[in-house]
């Protein structure tokens, strides 16, 4: 692959893999469940981690990072008096079929890379996307213990805003 290609192969990645980190945090303000919304914290912080390694990898190249391929939209939330697991159940498995359908894509393509540390980089890039789908498919299973288990059988209260800070 020339060096022209692999930056454009980069750069068509890294527009994909945003696409996805913006309708996750779109997905974060979304879904209050405290749980879930930790998980979409988690992966969160992963693909930031993702994003930063592809704008370096671009800088090699005197590329800034794309805009995203496009804006995936947010499944409306039904309407509902307590935040059941079952509420985001649409949300959550939205998330996890975009992440299976971003591998799907990207898998065979980056087989074909030459440029080892770039192939490797995005290796790992997909391996985690995996672990974040299978992360949103228990979830949209309602399965709550996604990053932990509570200690001493406390009960799950409470939920989370859809903004970070409030002042």
């Amino acid at each position: 692959m020339k060096r022209e290609e692999l930056q454009k192969f980069l750069s068509d990645f890294a527009a994909d893999r945003l696409m996805l980190l913006q309708r996750h945090e779109a997905g974060a303000r979304a879904v209050s469940h405290y749980d879930f919304n930790n998980t979409y914290q988690y992966v969160i912080n992963r693909e930031e981690t993702h994003m930063a390694w592809l704008q370096d990898a671009l800088a090699e190249y005197g590329v800034p990072l794309p805009p995203p391929t496009r804006t995936l939209p947010v499944p409306q939330l039904a309407k509902f008096k307590k935040a059941e697991p079952s509420v985001f159940r649409e949300i959550v498995a939205d998330d996890a079929t975009q992440l299976g359908a971003f591998v799907t894509q990207w898998r065979p393509k980056v087989e074909a890379i030459t440029h080892a540390r770039h192939r490797r980089m995005l290796d790992v890039v997909l391996g985690e996307s995996l672990e974040h789908k299978r992360f949103f498919e228990q979830a949209a299973n309602g399965f709550e213990d996604l990053l932990g288990r509570r200690t001493g059988g406390v009960a799950r209260e409470g939920a989370v805003l859809p903004t970070r800070w409030m002042e």
